[in-house]
């Protein structure tokens, strides 16, 4: 579990840094206002699939379908998906770009004229991003039945890399149409790198012997997790029209903090991948053992890194931005921000362990509520504390779908979770009092470092995920 957890955590690192630099070139070249806000608001419903597509939901119902059979009969099932998933990518892309001018008006209603018009040009090229995101979901599935995770995991590189080199080339004089057709190309590249390893296990698209239904079953099990997502998404979606009525450079800034806070999310994902695959394979007692494995590792991961990201917000914030956005509210909503990590890193091994028991519409139902309680508190609190009132609203969103996660599959008393979620409350008061006020510089990230070191040590000394 923790050496393909580390490999694709390395290959995956590699892809966000590469997301990382895009972001930071983007603001570096335009700045925190309207040109970038149109951008990413463009940007919006092409991301939300890539991140879809890497975050599982393909595989968390193809993964059972696809290992269940024998290895000539995984051939024809595969094959008979081809043109079923390919056909419904396209479709996606037609309604982004039929739809762009409704699309834009709807994830940036703050959006002023000139940038709402340059968003719509944007999307019409971005939505050609939909058939690359799809099917590379749909070439991992046989790399990762094989548990040959890093390739797959590269596509976040593949895709980010055209439009890193193209900002870094161009600068200030980089415009978004071209930054647009980067990404697209960054879309083929996606597939493209994983087209002769699966190619070699037997994938035909064209061939006449795959097996009828096989788009029928994926969709018996993908409908709730489709569902799930769409509630996230939407979330999402709420969270960027609200920044987007918060000012000009709203968008932008929880774009970085959201950004930010995804370094961490790794390790986390690609947890995630690998004990949904154990999980399914195992039963009763030796799956909520592996459950167990799996929050414990959580929360070693989560709560260092939150406590860093608390502390140490300004230093980072300053070091690896440019200097536009050092002085802005970008630092006190990062910290903010990092507190819903903690608790949020165990809803997806929660989610993982019904999906592994055949039961994905439970997820649902538990995310639906939750989300429920998280967009009531979004169109209420940024309007009265600001930005810090996005931040408030996610970690209400993810306690209640744990909570409801854990209730619902009878865990509350059979998971650790009151002592961990208490201490991890602990060491954030701590950190946040002790350490934010702190001047940024060395001594501000030296510090947070000792501190979340100490802490990932005593908590690995504690918990033990490796113990069976």
């Amino acid at each position: 579990m923790f050496n393909s957890t580390l490999w694709l955590t390395l290959a995956t690192l590699v892809g966000l840094a590469a997301g990382f630099a895009r972001e930071w070139l983007l603001v570096a070249a335009w700045g925190a206002g309207g040109r970038s806000d149109a951008f990413l608001v463009a940007l919006f419903l092409p991301e939300a699939l890539r991140m879809t597509m890497a975050g599982g939901l393909l595989a968390a119902a193809a993964l059972p379908l696809y290992s269940q059979r024998s290895k000539m009969a995984q051939q024809h099932w595969l094959n008979g998906l081809s043109p079923w998933l390919l056909s419904c990518s396209l479709l996606l892309a037609g309604l982004f770009a039929v739809g762009a001018p409704l699309w834009v008006r709807l994830i940036g209603p703050g959006l002023d004229d000139v940038a709402r018009d340059q968003a719509v040009g944007n999307l019409y090229l971005l939505a050609a991003c939909a058939p690359g995101f799809v099917l590379h979901a749909l070439l991992s599935i046989p790399l990762q039945a094989r548990e040959r995770f890093v390739l797959a995991g590269l596509g976040s590189l593949m895709f980010n890399l055209p439009a890193v080199i193209y900002l870094g080339a161009s600068g200030a004089n980089s415009q978004p149409q071209h930054v647009a057709l980067a990404c697209v190309l960054g879309s083929l590249l996606m597939p493209l790198s994983l087209l002769i390893p699966v190619w070699r296990l037997g994938w035909r698209p064209y061939s006449r012997n795959g097996e009828a239904g096989a788009g029928r079953e994926l969709l018996s099990k993908l409908g709730p997790l489709l569902g799930s997502n769409l509630a996230s998404q939407a979330l999402a979606l709420l969270e960027r029209m609200v920044a987007s009525m918060l000012g000009e450079g709203a968008v932008t800034w929880i774009n970085l903090a959201r950004k930010l806070i995804n370094l961490p999310l790794i390790a986390l994902m690609n947890l995630n991948q690998v004990l949904l695959g154990m999980m399914s394979a195992q039963q009763g007692a030796a799956r909520l053992g592996l459950l167990k494995q799996g929050l414990a590792a959580a929360t070693i991961l989560s709560v260092p890194a939150s406590l860093g990201l608390v502390g140490a917000s300004p230093t980072l914030v300053a070091m690896l931005l440019p200097g536009q956005v050092a002085g802005g509210p970008l630092p006190l909503l990062l910290a903010w921000f990092a507190v819903p990590l903690v608790f949020g890193a165990w809803n997806a091994l929660l989610a993982r362990y019904a999906y592994a028991a055949g039961d994905t519409s439970l997820p649902l139902r538990c995310e639906l509520l939750g989300s429920l309680c998280a967009a009531l508190l979004l169109i209420s609190l940024p309007f009265a504390i600001g930005l810090i009132g996005v931040a408030l609203a996610a970690l209400a969103g993810v306690v209640v779908t744990g909570l409801l996660l854990m209730q619902r599959q009878g865990l509350l008393a059979s998971v650790d979770w009151v002592r961990q979620w208490l201490l991890s409350l602990l060491l954030l008061g701590i950190v946040a009092a002790g350490l934010y006020p702190l001047t940024a510089g060395w001594l501000q990230l030296g510090l947070c470092t000792l501190v979340s070191s100490l802490v990932l040590m005593a908590l690995a000394a504690w918990l033990k995920p490796w113990r069976a």
